[in-house]
């Protein structure tokens, strides 16, 4: 069983077909869609076959309620703690002409979670327990995360980490956040390349990987990078993949069907060549279309079959 820990959100996505000057006006697109970095994951590796559990926070609110319908209509398992105290999250989402997004995230239930509300039995019944730095950048929901680490480490999982946000960890401070991640143990780390950078102070990817290595040197290193694919370090072999497109719509959740698509390949075949080959089709899918859980359609049924 994979679980995913953390965060569950609507994205309020903005795009604009030309661009916003300051204090002008445009037509574009608006749209509600799920989302969260976590439950994002989540969705992507059980639309690519694994089983999968999610477990986080939302409020007892409609949005809640709708989140937690959408991830069952996604075969997704759920725990949820519900709570009177906060809203479910929400996030803002622009995306600019060129397809780049920047984000606003809205503190939610899911920044609140605590130790003493974690299904103990379930993460000691996980194989694979998966983490995004949303749960980390503040406490709560950090001293949860680690718990629940510890807890899936010592049942006998493996544990994959994404760093979130070069902003939100340079504004922890990159001390304080491999102070708070290294002793982990993280067994696969998916940084982009601003993360990368942000965490090592280099600019090459092939001297980043190496250097998270040092930092977390029992993972696997997945370096994503865009339109120029991702390059992968595994012990000591550097393993590049090539791009699927270079067609940016909407760079939304694509790290997170990266992570999803990875993880769903590489704990049944342990051959992280073909993970990460199939993670940039499922990527390079995701950055065609607006939102980072689009609905399936032909295209992404024939690469699921594909690699089924």
């Amino acid at each position: 069983m994979l679980t995913v820990l953390g965060d569950l959100a609507w994205d309020v996505l903005i795009r604009t077909n030309s661009e916003l000057l300051t204090g002008g006006d445009t037509f574009g697109e608006v749209v509600l869609a799920p989302g969260g970095s976590a439950a994002n994951v989540a969705v992507w590796a059980a639309r690519c076959g694994v089983d999968t559990q999610f477990i986080g926070k939302i409020g007892r609110d409609n949005f809640g309620r709708l989140a937690e319908e959408h991830l069952h209509k996604e075969n997704v398992k759920t725990h949820v703690i519900r709570t009177d105290a906060y809203p479910t999250a929400s996030i803002a989402v622009w995306i600019d002409h060129l397809g780049e997004r920047s984000m606003v995230s809205g503190k939610g239930a899911d920044f609140y979670l605590l130790p003493s509300e974690l299904p103990k039995v379930l993460l000691e019944q996980s194989s694979h327990l998966h983490l995004t730095a949303w749960s980390l950048f503040t406490d709560p929901p950090r001293a949860a995360a680690c718990r629940a680490a510890k807890v899936a480490k010592r049942a006998g999982a493996t544990l994959s980490l994404d760093p979130g946000s070069f902003q939100m960890t340079q504004e922890m401070g990159v001390q304080r956040f491999l102070n708070a991640t290294t002793p982990l143990d993280v067994d696969i780390l998916f940084p982009n390349y601003e993360e990368g950078c942000t965490l090592t102070g280099e600019s090459e990817p092939e001297v980043i990987v190496h250097t998270l290595k040092k930092l977390y040197p029992e993972a696997l290193i997945a370096l994503k990078l865009d339109a120029q694919g991702a390059l992968l370090l595994e012990g000591n072999q550097l393993i590049p993949i090539a791009p699927a497109t270079q067609q940016l719509l909407d760079a939304t959740g694509a790290g997170d069907s990266f992570a999803g698509a990875f993880l769903s390949h590489y704990l049944v075949s342990h051959d992280a060549a073909a993970a990460g080959y199939f993670a940039c089709q499922i990527s390079a899918w995701v950055i065609e279309r607006l939102g980072g859980q689009a609905p399936i359609d032909e295209g992404l049924a024939q690469i699921l079959q594909k690699h089924s």
